[in-house]
């Protein structure tokens, strides 16, 4: 059909249709809205951007409106991911623009109070995920008794993801006789196994070998020795004026949140998405990107799907994705609409092999352009790459040069330079701590190299004498003042210098008057410990010991 009047829509439909700008419909519509509209249940698989999503909301709108509002869910659409739900949403609410359904939305990351009271008006489309919808069908707040059409999008990223046991689950909830509708990218044997009790004959229309890769995405590739040279071509090309929107894939979400800042160290106005950021965060950030606040986004695959961004210009391959159908997903981020878009791919010595079989896949050669000046030029060139210098070489070699830590300095006495202006530094190294009561000497080698790396401590004569004799008279930390406020031989006393601390200051154990040594009598001059109390016990007998002695004394 080459008309959307073919179709025989509502009128509110029609009226949507018009204002959304859409005049023709695409290749996958023509061919499987006329069986929806029958009833049949369907399978078909079409590249990404291809209209898929209008191929079932426009008939569901369609069967509504013959039967008007209710509270009951009849129609069910399941989605791998957040942000396809997201789109699928806001898709069947433009084109039921100017009917009154309610359209709710289950997904995960958002508050669960909001979609309780959405579901308490009733929903006549539920778009949902998965694991969401469980949450909500363990608590009976979802009825699927009266589903008539069952949509399951993306299903080959629902049994990569491994959410087709909880689609079987969630069929079984609904009528037998709905209707089931499956979209894919791609159809394999697994998939079709998996899902084969869900249909009943389905009508078949396979799209995904007929011009995989969309004419109006021009498809380049460019060779990059190493991940730096990856950057500098990836910097090169965000330089470029032409580039209005563009989408940077990445193929794990630690690369990506590195990249994005590492870009916007650099100036440019970047931001990452993937599943590992909560999903307030993906939509503002979503929000930011259509709005021009944000330019390049850095994204993973899983995360790719479902964004619907109509004026994306680029989409880099930083990374080649893990599976070639992802290829496709990725790329069909551009050129939506009919618009133009480019695709740029940055491929690795070791990503030779996988190439293969992305091209394999497309059935189609990816252009391989000459390597273009990211940098490099006959005279070496310094370029800043994650905090080393990068030396760029003719002939594209690279060597990385890491910055060189300083050399450790050695550990110096505070006081070693005014012993140095006294002269009272001979037989001192700074690598030995200067313990009191001990004095240096250096030997003869020392003496006559002038080092004194091989300085030895050792104890004077006098003091070794002392040592034999039964122990030295003099302490020899005795020259050293004690902490100020502590004493362990009388109690503290202010002097001038601190006398205004004396008032706050803490007292010490010895001043306490249940101090250990006011229960022994040693310095308490109170009259209850004068008494000598009675009894064995080892407390009695302390203070037995203690008035001896002052009897004695």
């Amino acid at each position: 059909m080459n008309s959307f009047s073919d179709f025989n829509f509502n009128s509110d439909i029609y009226k949507a249709i018009s204002i959304c700008g859409y005049t023709r419909p695409t290749p996958v519509q023509s061919q499987s809205i006329p069986f929806v509209m029958k009833g049949k249940d369907v399978v078909v698989s079409a590249q990404t951007g291809t209209g898929k999503t209008a191929s079932f909301v426009l008939p569901a709108l369609q069967r509504l409106s013959q039967q008007g509002p209710s509270k009951k869910t009849r129609v069910l659409i399941l989605t791998p991911t957040r942000e396809l739900a997201s789109q699928i949403t806001k898709a069947a609410s433009l084109y039921g623009k100017f009917m009154r359904f309610n359209i709710v939305s289950l997904v995960g990351g958002m508050p669960y109070h909001h979609q309780i009271k959405d579901l308490a008006r009733g929903a006549d489309i539920l778009v949902a995920t998965p694991g969401r919808l469980l949450d909500h069908l363990e608590q009976k707040r979802v009825d699927l008794s009266q589903v008539e059409m069952l949509v399951l999008d993306e299903a080959d990223r629902m049994l990569d993801m491994g959410f087709i046991d909880d689609v079987q689950y969630i069929a079984k909830l609904t009528p037998a006789k709905r209707q089931t509708l499956l979209f894919s990218a791609t159809l394999d044997n697994k998939l079709m196994n998996a899902v084969k009790h869900l249909l009943k004959n389905p009508e078949r229309i396979d799209l995904s070998h007929e011009k995989l890769a969309a004419p109006q995405i021009r498809q380049e590739m460019y060779k990059a020795n190493n991940p730096q040279h990856k950057n500098r071509l990836l910097k090169h090309f965000l330089n470029d004026a032409n580039i209005f929107k563009a989408i940077i894939f990445s193929a794990t979400k630690i690369n990506a949140d590195k990249l994005a800042n590492q870009l916007r160290d650099e100036g440019f106005a970047a931001a990452a998405l993937h599943g590992d950021l909560r999903q307030n965060v993906r939509n503002r950030t979503l929000e930011q990107l259509r709005r021009g606040k944000i330019q390049f986004l850095v994204a993973t695959d899983v995360a790719a799907r479902g964004i619907d961004v109509s004026d994306i210009t680029h989409v880099f391959n930083y990374d080649l994705p893990r599976f070639c159908e992802d290829y496709v997903h990725r790329i069909g981020r551009t050129g939506r609409a009919g618009k133009t878009g480019v695709a740029i791919s940055f491929v690795l010595p070791s990503d030779a092999r996988h190439l293969q079989s992305i091209e394999r896949y497309l059935g189609q050669r990816i252009k391989l352009m000459q390597n273009i000046d990211a940098g490099d030029s006959s005279a070496p060139k310094k370029h800043s790459v994650n905090s080393h210098e990068i030396l760029t070489l003719p002939h594209n070699k690279v060597r990385a040069e890491k910055h060189m830590a300083p050399a450790k300095q050695h550990r110096q006495d505070r006081n070693f330079q005014a012993r140095q202006d006294d002269g009272q530094n001979e037989g001192y190294h700074s690598g030995h701590k200067h313990k009191p009561g001990v004095t240096y000497k250096t030997s003869k080698k020392d003496k006559q190299s002038k080092s004194h790396k091989t300085a030895r401590p050792f104890a004077s004569k006098n003091e070794k004498n002392r040592s034999k004799a039964g122990g030295s008279k003099k302490d020899p930390y005795e020259q050293y003042e004690p902490r100020k406020g502590y004493s362990h031989k009388k109690p503290y006393s202010p002097g001038k210098k601190d006398a205004h601390d004396a008032d706050t200051r803490k007292p010490l154990n010895s001043e306490m008057p249940h101090s250990r040594k006011n229960r022994e009598g040693k310095n308490d001059t109170s009259s209850r410990f004068k008494k000598k109390p009675h009894g064995k016990s080892r407390r009695t007998s302390n203070y037995s010991a203690a008035g001896n002695n002052q009897k004695r004394s």
